[in-house]
């Protein structure tokens, strides 16, 4: 099969392209044919060798994915081969044209969501559901913003939390990304690029704030945060590239609270939960993942490039 191999951590182009064996599921495994795969900026910060956590050399980058099940293990229950399924991480890597997944972190595609779709649920779907609900206790009629939310886990932040009942505030810096949050659920829009937005955001508020707000870019934009929370409002840190001061005081006054938020600290449970919620959603709730781009495997090293740029607008894909 053909895969992407990296044999060491570096810039985007040690990704190259591979004729590597089709990989035999274990007793608790199955094997996917990969229809699509996701990319995600914490595939490039591993590829980098940046990341925390790193695997052993050489590897397979990928998460998530979506395609049909070629082989289940001997211990495996309740899949079949045929299945049409979305997987949420992988034991091999996603950017593949097979892949082994444990049992567990497989989940049934619906039949409206296709499989483009599919390979964008895993990281993003999962992100913006952990940091809506569990790190951010998210309730019916609070205002939540989401600061820089064209993106993939952005764009599924406002179509939950429009689902839950929330009044949501979105941002974005281009006239593409600002129509798309609009399309998408979010009942006010603003671009961050302009200046005196934040005065403009609070000003739709009645200057009451806001009880929650998921940060995409926490780096340029916490202190900004802080400012603009209610009274014991959250803050969720989404995503991060770099440091940034801060005036501890903000958190004092009105008792607010920054949050941090790491998918990788989800528990089996938790993802079993997380997943049938939002199989629910697709099913009948109006929510659907977006994708921006779709390119052959062979491109993967422009996806790398691409991923961690703005304006992206949904989910980059990549067709084995």
């Amino acid at each position: 099969m053909k895969a992407i191999v990296v044999s060491e951590f570096g810039e985007p182009d040690v990704m190259k392209i591979a004729d590597i064996p089709i990989p035999e599921p274990g007793a608790d495994q199955i094997c996917l044919k990969v229809d699509s795969a996701g990319v995600n900026p914490v595939e490039c910060y591993v590829r980098s060798g940046i990341y925390p956590v790193l695997p052993k050399l050489p590897y397979t980058p990928g998460i998530d994915a979506a395609g049909t099940i070629a082989a289940v293990g001997s211990g495996v229950k309740g899949w079949a081969v045929g299945d049409r399924v979305y997987v949420t991480r992988s034991i091999s890597g996603t950017y593949a044209e097979y892949t082994i997944c444990h049992q567990s972190m497989v989940y049934t595609l619906p039949e409206n969501i296709t499989f483009c779709q599919g390979a964008a649920i895993g990281v993003p779907g999962s992100a913006a559901w952990r940091s809506l609900f569990y790190r951010g206790q998210a309730q019916p009629g609070e205002r939540l913003l989401v600061h820089g939310a064209s993106g993939s886990v952005g764009l599924f932040a406002i179509q939950l939390a429009r689902l839950a009942g929330m009044e949501v505030f979105g941002t974005a810096g281009s006239p593409a990304g600002i129509s798309l949050i609009s399309k998408n659920g979010a009942t006010r829009v603003f671009n961050h690029r302009e200046e005196g937005y934040q005065k403009a955001l609070m000003a739709a508020t009645d200057g009451k704030g806001f009880n929650l707000i998921l940060e995409n870019l926490a780096n340029v934009n916490l202190e900004k945060d802080l400012e603009m929370l209610s009274p014991c409002g959250r803050v969720i840190i989404v995503g991060n590239r770099g440091r940034i001061e801060i005036d501890p005081r903000l958190t004092m006054g009105k008792e607010t609270d920054i949050r941090g938020m790491s998918l990788f600290n989800t528990t089996p449970e938790e993802f079993v939960r997380m997943h049938a919620a939002l199989k629910g959603a697709f099913e009948f709730g109006g929510v659907t993942p977006v994708v921006s781009r779709v390119l052959p495997l062979e491109e993967a090293v422009d996806a790398h490039q691409m991923v961690l740029k703005d304006g992206n607008l949904g989910k980059i894909v990549l067709k084995p």
